[in-house]
């Protein structure tokens, strides 16, 4: 720049709110319906913009939530929410020479087919609670990444969990405790292997089953066996461990992203002069508090190659 000074700028649309919906018959599993949130943002030679009064090679942030209606129009064919977003990332980096790098960020609102006598209807859905969230980088050359995960996954065990033998010192009331109920709401990402656009297997990989497939083996992990459960010595041991069971169990997972807030069931003890049993702890009354809460998170990675 004339003036001395480094400018990197990007600009798009966020909050694109797009439903669509393919209408199959019965006999082919029903109608499907998708819920998304849509933010597009782009990096763009459209210096003058900033610097002058020229605009002419800004690609309009209407413009680009328009876009995302009619790439919605276009799938004629059911598609994944990573899928969407690559193809709305390959539309803005091939259509204007000026765009170099497209992000597409997408959370979907988990509508649920809903089961009537056992069976599942044709057209009825209701509303879930966890988010299968994407996002999703192109850049001109094809090179991409692909991120995914879920959003608002609240799991909770009544046993099995303890902490104990940490840190203490003048500022530690925490006691020991080998029986606790640990809750969270897991916030997880793991980023797919795909390099570039020609290596995603479009035809023989879901992205849609490979999400539901991670989030049964996240839970699996917490949990354990369902009879007995598994000890948990903290929320960083379970963390890791479910981490590390998502890369044994799919070796197209690079690496796996993980927050899980250390959710608080306090116990309950209550009590005055004239009855200090009011209420007397037994494992069993607890005050549910998420403010304020632990805070743990970790990436877990396979090992990089070193040739």
């Amino acid at each position: 720049m004339a003036d001395r000074l480094e400018l990197q700028g990007r600009h798009g649309k966020s909050r694109v709110r797009v439903s669509r919906v393919w209408r199959r018959p019965a006999a082919a599993g029903g109608h499907v319906i998708v819920e998304w949130n849509v933010a597009v943002s782009v990096v763009s030679d459209c210096l003058p913009s900033y610097t002058s009064d020229d605009n002419s090679a800004i690609v309009a942030t209407d413009s680009i939530k328009n876009t995302v209606y009619v790439k919605a129009k276009e799938c004629t064919e059911i598609v994944s929410v990573e899928e969407f977003a690559v193809i709305l990332a390959r539309h803005f980096t091939s259509l204007y020479p000026q765009v170099s790098e497209a992000t597409v960020t997408i959370a979907e609102r988990p509508w649920e087919r809903v089961v009537v006598d056992g069976k599942p209807h044709s057209h009825g859905f209701k509303l879930g609670v966890e988010k299968h969230i994407t996002e999703v980088i192109v850049k001109k050359s094809g090179n991409l990444l692909i991120n995914s995960g879920i959003q608002g996954y609240s799991l909770l065990k009544t046993t099995q969990s303890g902490f104990e033998k940490f840190v203490r010192d003048c500022y530690t009331l925490l006691p020991d405790t080998r029986e606790r109920i640990v809750a969270t709401e897991v916030t997880a990402w793991w980023r797919y292997p795909f390099e570039h656009v020609s290596q995603i297997p479009w035809k023989s990989f879901c992205f849609t089953q490979r999400y539901q497939d991670i989030k049964k083996v996240l839970a699996d992990t917490f949990f354990g066996p369902p009879d007995v459960g598994v000890y948990s010595p903290s929320v960083q041991n379970t963390l890791y461990l479910m981490a590390k069971e998502v890369l044994n169990r799919f070796p197209d997972i690079a690496s796996v992203q993980l927050r899980m807030p250390n959710l608080h069931f306090i116990p309950v003890n209550l009590g005055n002069k004239e009855n200090p049993g009011l209420v007397k702890f037994a494992d069993d009354v607890y005050l549910p508090t998420d403010e304020p809460h632990g805070t743990i998170e970790a990436t877990v990675s396979r090992p990089k190659s070193k040739l």
